[in-house]
């Protein structure tokens, strides 16, 4: 089984903002379920994108649809009030979003109040879209935070050290979107896993939206051809589960 850690819904019946002149084609919760239905998928998150920005509508719709066991990642501003925090809770949302290497999330200026605001009031944990080695200025703010997660392995092997200071911490990594990074996935996912060996989740990206090769079945034979049974049950399946729906 896999719990998609990280994947993205693009309806068209709601708010698309261009980011950087690019405006995503569609990929509907129907499109997502048709190119997943042979993978074994039993959950996932949905994850808001920077040509996304702040719109909800879309996200509510999505998680609707997909039903039970999935949840939604999104961005939201920082002047949101905990009013607003608990409704996208209460319709499935588990994360703020902070898109640094994209834009269309709030800023790093606010990510430690906006952060901590949101575990306080819903338990939500944060996620970054960085480059890894952005990491090092915001090291002493990441390490406070309760419940942090680095998208698609931290992108870059000159920032692979502080993404690792960060796993032995506690930091969740998504192994997702490996045509993104620029090293061999497999020997970076094997660093990772041996420092925690909770702390990988693999996830599709899809519809991989700019990324130089998209999401293919592959990237999931790499995990399996990679790492024992008991771990690749992990990335796939179990460290996302208990992180997205702790007990």
């Amino acid at each position: 089984m896999i719990f998609d850690a990280h994947f993205h819904i693009i309806d068209p019946r709601f708010p698309l903002v261009a980011n950087q002149g690019y405006l995503p084609p569609a990929f509907t919760t129907q499109d997502y379920k048709t190119r997943v239905q042979h993978l074994q998928v039993a959950g996932g998150a949905v994850v808001s994108g920077s040509f996304q920005q702040f719109d909800q509508q879309y996200l509510v719709a999505a998680l609707q649809q997909l039903g039970p066991g999935f949840v939604g990642v999104t961005q939201v501003p920082e002047y949101i009030t905990d009013r607003d925090i608990r409704q996208l809770h209460a319709s499935g949302v588990r994360a703020v979003r902070f898109n640094v290497q994209r834009g269309g999330s709030a800023t790093v200026d606010h990510l430690e109040t906006l952060a901590r605001r949101a575990y306080d009031v819903a338990g939500w944990h944060t996620e970054l879209y960085i480059n890894s080695l952005e990491l090092k200025d915001l090291m002493p703010v990441l390490k406070r935070l309760p419940r942090i997660s680095i998208d698609h392995l931290g992108l870059s092997k000159e920032g692979l050290p502080y993404l690792l200071e960060l796993v032995a911490e506690g930091a969740k990594v998504k192994a997702t979107g490996f045509s993104r990074c620029n090293f061999n996935v497999v020997e970076v996912m094997q660093q990772i896993y041996a420092v925690d060996s909770s702390a990988l989740m693999f996830g599709t990206d899809l519809p991989s939206t700019r990324a130089p090769q998209p999401f293919t079945d592959e990237d999931v034979a790499l995990v399996k051809d990679n790492f024992p049974e008991e771990a690749a049950q992990r990335i796939f399946y179990r460290n996302a589960k208990s992180f997205y729906f702790p007990r």
